[in-house]
């Protein structure tokens, strides 16, 4: 300790000498903290002695050695307590510091991936344009994903990047015919909840070529989703299309190929070996038409309920992807009315009508006050209450006496203390309870205040919002989903808990846009 001291003093008096040339460097922390400095260094107080050098004073320095000097702390765990206590100490106690509007602002560009050649032999689909990946082991754009990131992204101001991130979409539909899973190649041969005509809504584009471009883009997007409509006719299902007891047609989610995922390979493997009396072809189809749906994996495909073996999702036809189609006929509807092509939009609007009567038919159930899953096995609803049952009301279908039931259901079954409860049941799958997830936060609020129960609304934002920015507060990060009972990290699912993170990044912004105040109400 007596060497230190002397160095120290040698130190000050080559600092003094240099003043004195009026050239002086500004005082390291070993300079303006002295005894603390080499206390907390020599005994290891931090892993890393580049932690403490890196340290923010909370109080000016004098101040802390004038604390320092009156009481000195007796031992390791006194003094850690002390630098604590007046530190800002890099990945100890700097978490949440910032405040969570400013640090979704700062991460925006963390997460942005510029257009890039494709090497030869690699798996990733080049882009035009500057897009937002979602973060951790997502770095490709993601489909569903990028509409509520681009939510984020235009309360924030970031208006280009969202421009960006639609031409990009609209050059993968004209590539491929649909929006991919992400821009992988193994992600082609399926999309995901088709959102591109509700992004169109987010665009201030005002160029009218590049909205002509578009609009034929969400036609194209369409008739991918529409394939199977002639086929359909001679059997119950084709690719992505049912046709339902009337007669009257609705629509799956659907993979085109039958083999076990690149990116879950081994997993894939393990779940058909696992089945008992199935081909594995027909498992494997059922566990990619559930990645197209976005919940992989849930109990709204098991047909146990429990289970992932017991996988069916083509075999089930979802309340939300149908509602996102009767969105898309009426946005091809409205488009073409304003391209003054009044065919196009007649024809859209029937097939809108259609779709709502079909729906109100066999996925409304009004004894219940719900809008559920139809199992095609089975030829009736689905038992599993879900978050997706307010779909229908996030896009506009819904009429005032079925949202008033799906809003009392909201309240009674799926509020939980941190936010809205994605089913209620407990499977282990990342897509049950007691998971929540922001898309599924942004669908309830903003369906539910267009419908006349903003109280409701705002209570799912508060909660969410609390749980959000409590996690962030004690972790330093954006989490892919919560578990909304405890109001902490979210679990399950194949694969660790991810960070970044895109969409409860671009959530949180648009519902704090929304409600400024729950920054600064959330606990």
């Amino acid at each position: 300790m007596r060497q230190a001291l002397r160095r120290f003093s040698r130190l000050a008096a080559l600092m003094l000498a240099c003043a004195a040339l009026g050239n002086a460097p500004p005082p390291s922390p070993a300079e303006l903290f002295g005894n603390l400095f080499i206390a907390v260094q020599e005994r290891r107080i931090f892993d890393d002695n580049k932690t403490f050098a890196d340290a923010i004073p909370q109080k000016p320095p004098a101040e802390i050695m004038t604390d320092y000097r009156a009481a000195p702390p007796v031992d390791d765990k006194a003094l850690r307590s002390f630098v604590l206590e007046r530190f800002t100490v890099p990945g100890v106690n700097d978490s949440g510091k910032a405040g969570l509007r400013a640090h979704i602002r700062n991460l925006w560009p963390q997460l942005v991936r510029q257009p890039a050649p494709v090497i030869p032999g690699e798996s990733r689909i080049a882009l035009p344009g500057p897009y937002v990946v979602p973060g951790g082991r997502f770095r490709e754009i993601y489909y569903w994903d990028s509409y509520f990131t681009m939510l984020g992204l235009a309360a924030d101001g970031e208006h280009a990047l969202v421009e960006s991130m639609l031409d990009d979409f609209t050059s993968l539909i004209e590539r491929f015919g649909h929006i991919p899973n992400g821009t992988r190649t193994y992600y082609v041969s399926r999309s995901q909840p088709p959102f591109f005509a509700l992004m169109l809504d987010i665009s201030k584009e005002p160029d009218a070529a590049v909205q002509a471009r578009r609009l034929q883009a969400l036609r194209s997007e369409y008739a991918f989703w529409m394939a199977g409509s002639a086929c359909a006719g001679r059997q119950r299902a084709c690719l992505r299309v049912v046709r339902m007891p009337d007669g009257s047609l609705l629509n799956r989610y659907w993979d085109n190929r039958d083999s076990p995922r690149d990116e879950s390979f081994a997993e894939d493997r393990a779940s058909a070996n696992a089945a008992s009396g199935r081909p594995s072809g027909q498992i494997y189809r059922d566990l990619r038409a559930a990645a197209e749906s976005g919940w992989d994996f849930s109990s709204r495909w098991l047909a146990d309920g429990r289970t992932l073996p017991t996988i069916r999702t083509t075999e089930v036809v979802p309340v939300d992807l149908n509602a996102l189609l009767w969105a898309m006929e009426r946005r091809i509807a409205r488009g073409c009315g304003e391209a003054g092509d009044a065919p196009c939009s007649q024809d859209f609007a029937h097939r809108a009508d259609r779709r709502k009567r079909a729906m109100d038919r066999f996925l409304w159930q009004a004894g219940e006050g719900r809008y559920a899953d139809w199992l095609l096995a089975e030829g009736q609803p689905s038992a599993t209450l879900s978050a997706a049952t307010l779909y229908p009301l996030f896009v506009g279908m819904a009429s005032r006496q079925q949202a008033d039931a799906v809003a009392e259901l909201t309240r009674a079954k799926l509020l939980a203390p941190g936010g809205l409860r994605t089913t209620l049941t407990r499977t282990g799958q990342q897509w049950d309870a007691p998971n929540g997830w922001a898309p599924l936060q942004w669908i309830a609020v903003s369906g539910l205040d267009r419908n006349g129960h903003g109280g409701l609304a705002r209570t799912i934002a508060m909660r969410w919002t609390a749980t959000v920015e409590r996690t962030y507060e004690g972790t330093g990060k954006m989490l892919e989903k919560y578990d909304v009972e405890e109001s902490l990290p979210g679990g399950g699912g194949e694969y660790p808990l991810q960070d970044g993170f895109g969409w409860t990044n671009g959530v949180a912004s648009a519902l704090l846009d929304r409600y400024p105040a729950l920054e600064r109400a959330a606990p």
